[in-house]
């Protein structure tokens, strides 16, 4: 028997821009991230949220006439893909195949980009499909949403929905560049502004004390959709998922530790229960403070440290009970997130204000009464 053993590296860099109006045409952020790929004309085929266009109606106008003023960086693809808005782009397989049609039909290859504008689950659908044509065509991601913005969009997967299950078909790869665009955030439903901010309260809680007594100081603020608030909220929250990401040592999630999906383990099942009447962020809303109160009833944090949770996410707007808590089935919604994880059972629990740790057993009547806990009390 002879063998040999293939080893290499790969580093992967992308930016993370902020900004304000993208498609203005002295706004030198798109030019610049093209630029990274040469000096030249660059093709690139745009994909937009049916809700966001319908929000800016005059968005492909801006983008075809900043095309127009690059016109020696942007060769623009039109007319652009146009993708049904929320779970339902993941759930139906019609979109990615319309896109895998289009990009033959345009012939987009490996050298040409992408630019997704959309939503968490318009991104998440459309850099699945992006990663796989071709075995992969540059994307270039952004994100209008809070949640998009500070968590979904500026990290490394992409996935759709497959036989009733949440994300079951996915990749990781990371995005050519993200260009967060503050502009597209002032229309958003309330319920979409505030939803994201479930993400930086998470985040905060495992990893940035000095960050959640942020939150907790600016949350009035933060429920107002106080711009200055709200823009320093996402920069926060994305520099410590990317810093997660960066610094793990497990960016594609070979492993079963998963801190970043703290109060995920029920709001995945949350969301599937409700129809999707729970919006992504407000079920980690209520994962969170689910997993804070079997925290307080293990002794790992201290009620107090419940209370400013709590009192966090309720004036941030957030509703801690719903009607999908009544049918989850704690048993079998660990079972799906171990096999989730892919083996073996990882739940990250808070144990003090700004530090968690991960543990592979969860007492399920303890859970239970913290589940019957949230239904009678909020």
């Amino acid at each position: 028997m002879s063998q040999i053993i293939q080893r290499f590296s790969v580093s992967y860099e992308f930016p993370v821009s902020f900004t304000h109006h993208t498609f203005a045409v002295e706004n030198p952020v798109l030019c610049e991230v093209l630029a990274r790929a040469g000096d030249r004309e660059h093709k690139v085929f745009p994909v937009v949220d049916a809700d966001v266009l319908k929000n800016h109606p005059q968005l492909i106008d801006d983008l075809t006439e900043y095309a127009r003023c690059h016109s020696d960086r942007i060769n623009l693809i039109l007319p652009p893909l146009v993708v049904r808005s929320g779970e339902i782009c993941k759930s139906d397989p019609q979109e990615v195949e319309t896109f895998y049609r289009l990009t033959q039909d345009y012939k987009i290859d490996r050298h040409s980009f992408v630019l997704v504008i959309g939503g968490g689950s318009v991104i998440d659908a459309m850099g699945y499909a992006a990663a796989t044509a071709h075995r992969g065509i540059r994307l270039i991601r952004m994100p209008t949403t809070v949640l998009g913005q500070n968590d979904a969009g500026i990290g490394v997967k992409n996935a759709v929905n497959f036989l009733g299950r949440k994300n079951y078909l996915g990749t990781f790869v990371p995005p050519f560049a993200v260009i967060n665009d503050f502009a597209f955030l002032q229309t958003l439903p309330k319920r979409d502004q505030r939803a994201g901010i479930a993400e930086a309260v998470k985040v905060a809680l495992i990893k940035d004390a000095e960050f959640f007594n942020w939150l907790y100081e600016n949350r009035h603020s933060l429920a107002a959709f106080d711009e200055q608030a709200v823009a320093y909220m996402i920069r926060r929250c994305a520099e410590l998922h990317l810093h997660h990401i960066a610094t793990s040592g497990d960016p594609f999630e070979y492993g079963s530790a998963r801190p970043l999906d703290f109060g995920h383990w029920s709001a995945h099942r949350l969301e599937e229960l409700s129809g999707h009447d729970l919006r992504h962020g407000e079920a980690v809303a209520i994962g969170i403070a689910l997993d804070s109160l079997y925290s307080t009833n293990m002794g790992l944090i201290t009620p107090a440290l419940l209370e400013k949770i709590v009192a966090t996410l309720r004036d941030l707007g957030f509703s801690l009970s719903h009607s999908a808590l009544t049918q989850l089935d704690i048993h079998k919604a660990l079972q799906d997130f171990r096999e989730h994880l892919g083996g073996e059972l990882c739940i990250t629990l808070l144990t003090g204000e700004g530090q968690a740790a991960q543990f592979n057993h969860i007492d399920v009547d303890v859970m239970q009464r913290s589940v019957n806990h949230l239904v009678a009390h909020h």
